[in-house]
């Protein structure tokens, strides 16, 4: 007699097993057209799953977050049937759900292209217009190899074939496809609904090996609706426009070549862009205390070997090897061990706690070239790194300061709400459970201190300790980790960092790693498509344009570039014979805020006529009032406020 207890703390007791379709119908006939599938005692399982124990459960309809996730997986089943419909022969091997959709990898000799979606899609709207129940079934090892073999299913055979000797395994029907598949499953192909989308083709080699054979992967998305679905297919025309990579060369921000795999060429204008981003950053951490350091890039595998990342990030590093001093080292893929070394030398009494140590330090990582993307994954980039060193009674306080300096410094660069996702221990770690335990709840009392509000992401903090992670929201509604704060206390143990306690005991540090940014290289390609290339003027790489209408008001141009340059803005002077349409054209493709237009009558005057970026109205100004005004504009918001 199974009791099962309602989110809402109800039990309901039956006389025998019971499937989860039967508990929705005995809730309500909305609940049994809703629910979709159920979480027993918190696991993820069909409706039709029996329950025979007294157990929790809750229902997933299709307003829940978990639905999306169950959408996609059956809709990749989906497609895998309807390309096995449409072309005989072609082999399904696997297929997930992914961030926004899904994929399915298929062995076909001729590869599919985007000329083939229309008929698949359409044969696809039939599959879920059949709604097909999905239905588990349960198969012997032995019995599934030749099932999948006797098919000429080859990848299937091989991936139950690998499965550990404790799996079992398990094949789902629609119908009469079947697919090997851990499920769970929605109650039929009808769930998935028709708000899916194909979107592109690419080749996928089999299991992410090189050496074995290349796959056609589909890759579609799929919504709860058609009106998410829309606004994602808008989203994503939004984010073709507002593109860094194509910014970035239209402006001269910045290129990337073969020679150099994963590392950025600045350009004058990207440069200034950078320098503009790094002065900003640099005055604000002087501000709150903190030293700025800089350590080598090349340090011995031996530090590497102390600190566990060798062992841990090994394939991400890059080495060198020192042939005449029989040395391998490693270009740094991230700055903390050599902050410990600073911190070692000489003896730190607890009065020097805390010690913020920042750096902007270049780091290198090995990134597959599949997984470059533009600036904003490449594997030489600079963090806005820094480490705290503390005691355990100052980690909330610190934490309070951190949290407020972020949160300022989102709002200047415009993204004035995020929100923090709390990534507990992985299970490749470095440090008893206890040590983490003990971190773990050090930092989520800091939370409760700096009343930071969180998620829960578990499994997903560093190697060394848990960490909290700053999600911002673009304009286009996209997310972005970029800030992180971590609570570590294996490194300064590992690493025997020590300091002077007010006893005269020897104690070890807490050790905060924290960044803001992230990395300047992807933080860049953020605000870049963030802004879409129209920056705010104190960001700008050039803030303001000159431009003559007449040869005749050159000479005035000059003295009106010269005033706006001492005033300390970056300009540009356009006295060239086009036409001042052609001039306004040239500069708004370059995304320039301001251009202060000037002819005969402005040069008799000693005026300016200012257009703004995107508009056609001008506003006459005399020089020195228009410079005043754009130094006020130009200004950093920092050093506007003080």
């Amino acid at each position: 007699m199974p009791a099962i207890t309602l989110p809402d703390g109800s039990v309901r007791s039956f006389d025998a097993t019971v499937t989860g379709t039967t508990v929705a119908a005995s809730i309500g006939p909305g609940l049994a057209r809703a629910a979709l599938a159920m979480k027993v005692d918190g696991r993820l399982v069909d409706l039709s799953t029996e329950i025979a124990a007294d157990a929790a459960v809750v229902f997933v309809t299709r307003r829940d977050e978990i639905a999306l996730e169950m959408i996609r997986h059956d809709c990749a089943h989906v497609l895998a049937e309807a390309v096995q419909e449409l072309f005989p022969g072609t082999q399904v091997t696997i297929g997930p759900s992914i961030e926004n959709g899904f994929y399915y990898d298929f062995a076909r000799n001729e590869p599919f292209t985007t000329e083939d979606f229309p008929a698949i899609e359409a044969k696809m709207r039939e599959i879920v217009a059949r709604n097909a129940p999905f239905v588990r079934s349960v198969i012997d090892r032995d019995e599934g190899i030749a099932y999948f073999t006797a098919k000429g299913e080859k990848y299937k055979a091989e991936l139950i074939r690998d499965l550990p000797d404790a799996e079992t395994i398990t094949l789902y029907s629609q119908g009469d496809w079947i697919d090997l598949c851990r499920g769970p499953h929605m109650r039929g192909t009808g769930d998935v609904g028709t708000a899916f989308k194909l979107m592109k083709v690419a080749g996928a080699y089999w299991r992410g090996d090189h050496r074995n054979a290349m796959l056609s992967r589909i890759y579609g998305t799929a919504w709860r609706d058609q009106k998410e679905l829309d606004a994602h297919l808008h989203m994503l025309a939004e984010a073709e426009k507002r593109d860094h990579r194509r910014i970035g060369k239209e402006m001269g921000l910045f290129h990337l070549q073969e020679e150099a795999t994963g590392s950025v060429f600045w350009h004058p204008k990207g440069w200034k862009l950078y320098r503009r981003a790094e002065d900003y950053m640099r005055r604000r951490l002087d501000l709150s205390g903190y030293q700025e350091v800089k350590t080598p890039q090349l340090i011995d595998r031996a530090l590497w070997e102390a600190s566990g990342h060798w062992e841990k990030f090994r394939e991400h590093m890059f080495v060198a090897k020192v042939e005449d001093e029989d040395k391998t080292l490693a270009l740094k893929p991230m700055n903390c061990p050599g902050h410990v070394q600073i911190f070692k030398q000489g003896l730190r009494s607890y009065r020097e706690l805390p010690l913020r140590m920042a750096e902007f330090g270049a780091c290198h990582r090995y990134e597959p070239s599949g997984a470059l993307h533009g600036i904003m994954r490449v594997r030489s980039f600079v963090q806005d790194d820094a480490h705290i060193f503390c005691t355990e009674a100052r980690i909330a306080d610190e934490t309070v300061r951190f949290v407020a300096l972020l949160s300022s410094i989102y709002a200047d660069f415009g993204f004035p709400e995020f929100r923090v996702k709390f990534s507990t221990r992985p299970d490749l770690r470095a440090g008893t459970d206890e040590v983490w335990d003990h971190a773990e709840g050090a930092l989520a009392e800091a939370c409760a201190t700096a009343g930071v509000d969180y998620t829960i992401n578990p499994g997903e903090g560093a190697f060394y300790g848990p960490k909290l992670e700053f999600v911002l929201r673009d304009a286009i509604g996209r997310d972005w980790q970029c800030g992180t704060l971590q609570v570590d206390l294996v490194l300064p143990e590992r690493l025997d960092a020590e300091y002077v306690a007010e006893d005269g005991s020897r104690k070890r540090p807490v050790m905060l790693h924290r960044a803001i940014l992230g990395s300047f290289e992807r933080f860049l390609g953020i605000m870049i498509e963030q802004y879409a290339g129209r920056f705010p003027v104190w960001l700008a790489p050039v803030q303001v344009v000159v431009a003559t209408i007449v040869s005749d008001a050159d000479e005035y141009a000059g003295e009106v570039a010269a005033a706006l340059r001492a005033a300390g803005l970056t300009v540009t002077l356009d006295t060239t014979n086009q036409k001042i349409n052609a001039k306004i054209r040239e500069h708004s493709v370059q995304h320039v805020p301001v251009i202060a237009v000037v002819g005969r009558k402005e040069a008799e005057e000693r005026k300016v006529a200012l257009r703004r970026l995107g508009g056609e109205a001008q506003t006459v100004l005399g020089l020195d009032e228009a410079v005043g005004l754009l130094r006020a504009e130009a200004s950093p918001p920092d050093l506007a406020r003080a």
